[in-house]
């Protein structure tokens, strides 16, 4: 969840509302396996959506969207590989990636409580943000 849970947690609830505002049902959040985790995991008719979820208290050094690496995008597929070999209802879905970015232009305490929504933040919802290859994995 980066830096500040609370920031992630709060980002996670919000990306989750809205998703579900959009007519998607949430299957599953925080899947974990043993390449790594996936925030939330949705379903909207025969559409599967993977869904990362980043938030940043600053964007002095780089947006949410530019924080996830090449490798965190094959621990993403791993992941949802390993969901999909173990949900086999799942399977004759359609399956895509997306992200959902929280950005702030401003510094929050770690320890400290706020109502993050009380700030103002640029929203970004990338739908496909990037694709399943199995060469891709495999780089």
């Amino acid at each position: 969840m980066g830096n500040n849970p609370k920031l992630g947690k709060w980002a996670e609830q919000q990306a989750l509302l809205l998703l579900q505002q959009h007519g998607f049902e949430l299957i599953q959040a925080n899947y974990h396996s043993r390449y790594g985790e996936i925030d939330l995991i949705v379903k909207r008719d025969m559409e599967l959506v993977f869904v990362e979820v980043k938030a940043r208290a600053s964007t002095d050094y780089a947006q949410a969207v530019e924080t996830i690496s090449l490798s965190k995008q094959r621990k993403l597929l791993k992941t949802a590989l390993h969901f999909l070999q173990n949900y086999e209802d799942f399977q004759l879905c359609f399956c895509r990636f997306d992200v959902i970015c929280f950005d702030f232009q401003q510094h929050f305490a770690k320890t400290i409580q706020y109502d993050f929504g009380d700030y103002p933040y640029d929203l970004q919802w990338i739908e496909n943000a990037f694709t399943f290859d199995p060469e891709f994995i495999n780089l």
